[in-house]
């Protein structure tokens, strides 16, 4: 890290307004303001406001503040003067590096863009953080920045998948916040992710999938067993359907819409995924490179092999969002170019503008006291039975 020399069906319950990030404050009129980390990315400063540029262009309700060195930005942003009064500067010296850790980020890293931008969403200043920078210390410095929401243990990240569903995308909870997850972790990431799935891909009532090696209800560790019937249970106060264990087969499948897993699973089938994806470009690039003949039918296959390429780019579901916490913030592949920055402010700018904030921390607030009104003496319903569920518990 860089040391700075200075700084300068849905329920009602997530219909309504219940939390305190402060994410109506963090708009003009008519715009909603995204905090965007310029520094940290594999590509620069140059790719992040090449990213705002792109978005800014098709985009008239979007506004930024914009950190990190303001001499560098104020270069990069004077030549595009149509975005001066959409762009604002905010001066941070400090850099965090792929390679720092978040402890050390955390003591020393109050300089750094990285931290401006999460402290801008603290403040309500703006909506939504964007950053491509290290996914350890952007978690790290989120969580005691924003802080979790009340009755999440452990916050989670998820991810778009390319999917057959309508929608053309699945979501994935944890993609790589905690390597380790509980039953009540899980049972947590199923709840944010249907709340996530609803307001970001439009879903009423989300069917949810918990990643196992089979289907059978016999299969998977104890915890995973577990999961499985805590999250049976909260269905109806969760607003989702379940669909039960589901495998690695299934995760671009129409089955599901959310898949759930641990953070050390979700990584590898994430990272996975984004390899397989180029893998198969750069076979068929060979292949269509092979001969003449091959080159006639590229020529020939051209629309369809755009639009195969399009699916299948990981840069247009690029930004994974940290689910959990008392404001939204959007990680960027620390590789991403223009379009992929585009991208993640796109998404950003789509949480922000569902209220999606507010309804997640309604939906967790609610599912917690339908839990414990299940759990309360004389309710009628007792906290968890032998076998790991949560039997004759109310939703709101």
């Amino acid at each position: 890290m860089s040391q700075p020399t200075g700084t300068t069906s849905v329920r009602a319950a997530e219909a309504e307004a219940g939390s305190a990030s402060g994410a109506a404050s963090g708009r003009v009129p008519g715009r909603i303001v995204i905090s965007v980390d310029a520094m940290g990315g594999d590509r620069g400063a140059a790719a992040v406001v090449a990213g705002i540029v792109r978005s800014a262009e098709k985009n008239p309700d979007i506004a930024f503040i914009v950190h990190g060195p303001e001499p560098e930005l104020s270069k990069l942003l004077a030549r595009h003067r149509h975005l001066q009064d959409r762009c604002e500067i905010r001066h941070a010296e400090g850099v965090v590096k792929m390679s720092d850790k978040p402890s050390q980020v955390m003591r020393h890293g109050e300089g750094t863009s990285m931290w401006s931008t999460v402290e801008s969403v603290k403040r309500g200043e703006a909506t939504v953080a964007v950053s491509c920078g290290n996914t350890g210390a952007l978690m790290a410095l989120s969580m005691i920045r924003l802080r979790k929401l009340p009755g999440v243990n452990r916050p989670a990240i998820a991810c778009l998948w390319p999917s057959r569903n309508p929608q053309g995308f699945n979501v994935m909870l944890d993609v790589g916040a905690d390597i380790k997850a509980d039953a009540e972790d899980l049972l947590q990431y199923a709840l944010m992710g249907a709340s996530y799935a609803r307001n970001g891909l439009g879903l009423v009532r989300p069917r949810v999938g918990l990643l196992n090696v089979g289907t059978e209800e016999h299969k998977g560790r104890a915890e995973l067993k577990l999961a499985h019937d805590l999250i049976g249970a909260a269905t109806e106060a969760g607003a989702f359907d379940y669909v039960g264990f589901v495998e690695g087969g299934d995760l671009p499948s129409d089955r599901v819409d959310v898949i759930v897993t641990d953070g050390f699973t979700g990584n590898i089938a994430l990272k996975t995924g984004e390899g397989t994806a180029k893998l198969i470009s750069d076979f068929l690039k060979e292949a269509f490179n092979a001969t003449f003949l091959s080159k006639i039918a590229a020529l020939l296959a051209l629309t369809s092999l755009k639009r195969l390429q399009k699916r299948i780019d990981p840069r247009r579901v690029n930004g994974g969002v940290f689910l959990g916490l008392n404001g939204t913030v959007v990680k960027s592949h620390g590789s991403a170019d223009a379009l992929g920055v585009s991208a993640a402010i796109k998404l950003a700018f789509l949480l922000a503008q569902s209220g999606f904030q507010d309804r997640l921390a309604a939906r967790v607030a609610s599912a917690g006291q339908a839990r414990q009104d299940a759990a309360a003496p004389g309710s009628g319903g007792s906290a968890v039975a032998p076998g790991g569920s949560i039997l004759n518990g109310t939703t709101e």
